[in-house]
């Protein structure tokens, strides 16, 4: 590990002071930021604290929603009463994620903010756009088993890794930043990861001097709420494909399906263009077929990962069936 310096934020405003230079990170509960400091993969010369700034409430808001914030700790948001009983789908991903010693120090916004876990990314030794541009993107024609079928590029095909994020997607939360200066903005989830494109150094939407302080999920709505994470193993792997599902059903037809997708690229996957498919109509394994169709009609492998393709259609044949009680 490089040497850095450390400073404490005192207020949101002196942390986005503080974090404005291009060599400054924020300091949270440091379950990726440190390990990837160690590897030297970063390199920042300063260190914010911001773990003492408040923001860990989890707190309803007038709407009927939920304001999450950004220093709460995953565990504290798995296990919240409102979490359990209103959005489920959340804490199952978050209890899919990691192991308990790490959900206690993870946060929600270190959590959105987290690094993709690709091989050539995590090692200095290895070309990678995303590390160092213009290096080149080793997983093009190398290890690629955990790497994206969906959204990427020929300069980066990284995953995002997180499943928190995912099941977000699917219920519509959005995400509160402050910006230096003293002001605050807001992005819905679904657009705060970027696709690689030709910059995939830029994981999000986030500038220099800004900070994530919250996460607001919408009223609850009805209906089933399921996250199937497929794995390598059983517990605390990343996943191959995950599905956040948000279904109801009414009269013997779908009136709502918000899907959201993990380990097919370089952000939770959200195709609006499901749901217009899929409610109105009665569940059948011909509907379940038409939208994987959908989804993956611009799916593409890098010849370890192909298997994801027919993996992602399985696993969401095999959700759409449970959340509609539907034998196929």
């Amino acid at each position: 590990m490089k040497p850095f310096d450390l400073q404490r934020a005192d207020s949101l405003t002196h942390a986005t002071q503080l974090v404005a230079p291009e060599n400054a990170r924020a300091l949270a509960g440091g379950t990726n930021l440190i390990d990837l400091m160690k590897l030297q993969v970063e390199t920042p010369g300063r260190l914010v604290d911001v773990a003492r700034l408040g923001m860990t409430q989890i707190e309803d808001t007038d709407e009927d929603g939920l304001r999450i914030g950004a220093l709460a700790t995953n565990t504290d948001t798995a296990n919240h009463a409102r979490v359990r009983s209103d959005y489920p789908v959340l804490t199952r991903a978050i209890l899919a994620g990691a192991t308990q010693q790490l959900r206690n120090r993870a946060t929600t916004g270190g959590n959105l903010g987290q690094r993709t876990r690709c091989y050539y990314f995590t090692n200095i030794d290895q070309p990678c756009n995303k590390r160092d541009p213009g290096s080149g993107c080793g997983a093009l024609n190398g290890i690629a088993k955990l790497h994206a079928v969906l959204g990427a590029s020929a300069q980066c095909i990284a995953t995002y890794p997180g499943d928190m994020a995912v099941a977000m997607a699917a219920l519509d939360a959005t995400v509160e930043i402050a910006v230096n200066g003293g002001n605050t903005r807001t992005v819905p989830l679904r657009d705060f990861h970027r696709l690689p494109g030709d910059t995939p150094w830029r994981d999000n939407v986030l500038a220099q001097g800004e900070l994530v302080t919250a996460v607001t999920l919408p009223a609850p709505v009805g209906g089933r709420q399921l996250y199937r994470k497929v794995r390598e193993r059983s517990s605390y792997a990343f996943a191959l494909v995950s599905v956040a599902a948000v279904v109801d059903m009414a009269e013997g037809k779908i009136s709502r399906a918000d899907l959201a997708f993990g380990g097919l690229a370089h952000k939770p996957w959200h195709n609006p263009r499901l749901s217009e498919l899929l409610v109105g109509k009665i569940p059948s394994s011909e509907l379940f077929d038409e939208a994987a169709d959908l989804l993956l009609e611009d799916a593409r492998g890098y010849g370890e990962n192909d298997f994801k393709i027919p993996l992602v259609r399985r696993t969401l044949t095999a959700v759409l069936a449970e959340a509609t009680e539907t034998e196929l």
